[in-house]
């Protein structure tokens, strides 16, 4: 990779797309890997040497090396011409407290350690260095002829990686300290990111969960649950929310708040987080598994029992199979004849004595009807996630109270991202009724949302309009009382 690679102050060798490379590590000429530039050097410093420069053909301790004798590379002295890379090579023999390798190793991994390397155009080749060293490197590149000092300070720097860390720790204690109260739990997690822990983030700088060690926010958050900072439970199913905070957790009470930022700025009033916060809806993908009763069906396309498909598969698949074993019936095509396969798969005990002949719709929809319904739910800044059965809809009923009253309940906002005491606290102030979240009965961790009077008129327009979520997705929007008409 590019950002890997160390321009010399002779400048990058010329390069063409193609050009045969060794690989070599960082004072040693003997190479351990061959590669193939991808780009020209030209090309490369167009794109501020970011990128993929070169794809790696072979190495030292791979497959092909295992086939030959399992030699190991010499060391081989490095024809340092630059006096920066000399003093480079000097400091990093002092560093490790030994006088360099001379001849060979008798243990191959003694001076040769592949793991974890990036790229250093030098002359002719790519000399490529371990991590320790690449920040020294860095700092001659960036800073030829500086004194030692100097170049000690940037092998002290952190890596992107760990300043995201760092970054994700701060916003993450800054939002519990400042931002998160108990009265917000439970809160989903994707809700502490989007609405608490972003507004946390330095101007100038942008959470990225991938550019971290973590790579998914779930990880991030397990370890902070290992660390006894808080408590996270899947109340439904695939969705995770905060259930509890140790406020009084060294972490939490050492932290102190950012130059920049204030208690008052971090922790604003609800009326205008609400107005603050953006919500995106989430996509969402019907899937189909293999079950057992359709293997038959699908391994002559090379699936087996589990394997996840799209609708647009399943029917190509389909149709591919009745091409291929000449299914199609020759005097009407619209019709596809049931083979002993499609018989035991499609049709009902009763159906198979009866049944000779299928239109294409049917089959079809008789093929995704038996298949394991699944769904796969996308949310904002997240990876996909992959759950079985069809997803529950948004679910508004309206139920009678004493003294004839009516009140709205509002059900599964969490499958779809929403938080439900934040929907409470909108609808309360656009209606202007009293609205709480109680216990889904029957259930231990869900919860609802319950407000005075019939508001399906509201809800419609906030999660169809304003929150742009498919109608197909709520249910219960009929129920809304006819307009002109008072009781």
């Amino acid at each position: 990779m590019l950002p890997g690679v160390v321009v010399p102050s002779s400048g990058l060798p010329q390069v063409e797309r193609g050009t045969l490379c060794a690989v070599t590590l960082l004072g040693n000429r003997a190479p351990v890997a061959v590669a193939v530039a991808t780009m020209s050097t030209a090309e490369m410093l167009a794109a501020g040497m970011k990128g993929k420069g070169f794809a790696v053909l072979h190495t030292y301790t791979d497959q092909l090396w295992e086939y030959g004798d399992k030699s190991y590379p010499p060391t081989l002295a490095p024809s340092v011409t630059d006096s920066a890379e000399k003093e480079s090579a000097e400091d990093e023999e002092e560093m490790e407290g030994k006088e360099p390798v001379i001849g060979f190793s008798t243990d191959p991994l003694q001076h040769v350690d592949v793991g974890g390397l990036s790229l250093k155009e030098r002359d002719s080749c790519a000399v490529v260095m371990g991590k320790e060293e690449l920040n020294e490197s860095r700092a001659v590149e960036t800073a030829e002829g500086a004194n030692t000092e100097v170049q000690q300070e940037a092998e002290d720097s952190r890596s992107p990686q760990e300043q995201m860390d760092a970054l994700f720790n701060q916003c993450f204690l800054h939002a519990l300290k400042c931002k998160v109260k108990k009265s917000d739990l439970p809160l989903l997690t994707s809700t502490f990111l989007r609405s608490h822990m972003f507004p946390c983030c330095p101007a100038g700088q942008q959470l990225d969960i991938k550019k971290s060690s973590y790579k998914k926010f779930s990880k991030f958050l397990q370890c902070m649950q290992h660390q006894k900072i808080l408590q996270v439970k899947e109340l439904n199913k695939g969705v995770e929310s905060i259930v509890e905070v140790d406020w009084k957790h060294p972490d939490i009470k050492a932290f102190t708040v950012p130059e920049g930022f204030s208690s008052a700025s971090a922790a604003p009033d609800s009326k205008s987080e609400d107005r603050e916060q953006v919500y995106h809806a989430p996509e969402i993908i019907p899937l189909y598994g293999v079950s057992t009763k359709m293997i038959p069906l699908f391994q002559e396309s090379g699936h087996r029992k589990g394997s996840i498909l799209s609708s647009s598969e399943v029917r190509n698949i389909v149709i591919n199979y009745v091409k291929t074993n000449e299914l199609v019936d020759e005097t009407n095509k619209n019709f596809v004849k049931v083979n002993a396969i499609l018989c035991d798969c499609l049709l009902d005990k009763s159906e198979q004595d009866e049944i000779t002949n299928l239109r294409w719709d049917d089959l079809l929809s008789r093929c995704l009807e038996r298949l394991q319904p699944l769904h796969q739910v996308t949310f904002f800044g997240q990876e996909p996630v992959v759950r079985k059965g069809n997803i529950e809809p948004i679910d508004i009923t309206i139920a009678q109270r004493s003294s004839n009253k009516k009140v709205t309940i509002i059900k599964n906002l969490e499958l779809y991202g929403l938080d439900p005491q934040r929907v409470a606290n909108i609808l309360q102030q656009k209606v202007q009724a009293s609205a709480t979240i109680t216990p889904v009965p029957g259930t231990k961790d869900r919860v609802q949302v319950q407000i005075q009077g019939n508001q399906i008129h509201h809800l419609a327009k906030m999660l169809l309009e304003e929150y742009q979520l498919p109608r197909k997705y709520i249910q219960g929007l009929e129920k809304a009382p006819k307009l002109g008409r008072k009781k």
